[in-house]
């Protein structure tokens, strides 16, 4: 992917990310999809570990993105417990430690288009 795809990749994973509402989560294979890249998972970790609001203008709740399990994957991006602490404010359950009910909070980037 060239530099100016990356680029572009990256503000449509942003300005998804951007929309998801308080109380939601989605995952990284989510956005992936809904943006035609099936693997490309990764990418979208890739992008959000290269977000910086400053450079932006905007900001994007970047913890309510998690792991097709609901896993808080992203947390080591985080200072401390905060990706959990800012999950429970939403009013996000958990069922394990560091783990989301997906049943209940999964939000996909397809509701964009109701």
């Amino acid at each position: 992917m060239s530099k100016t795809n990356t680029n572009d990749f990256y503000q449509k994973v942003y300005e998804i990310v951007a929309r998801i509402p308080e109380g939601k989560v989605t995952s990284y294979g989510a956005i992936a999809g809904y943006l035609g890249v099936e693997s490309g998972a990764r990418m979208v970790g890739y992008a959000l570990n290269n977000y910086n609001s400053a450079d932006l203008g905007f900001y994007i709740p970047a913890h309510r993105v998690l792991n097709r399990l609901g896993q808080l994957t992203g947390r080591g991006h985080f200072e401390g417990d905060t990706m959990r602490e800012r999950l429970e404010q939403d009013g996000v359950e958990f069922v394990e430690e560091y783990t989301v009910n997906m049943e209940k909070h999964f939000w996909t980037p397809y509701e964009l288009e109701d």
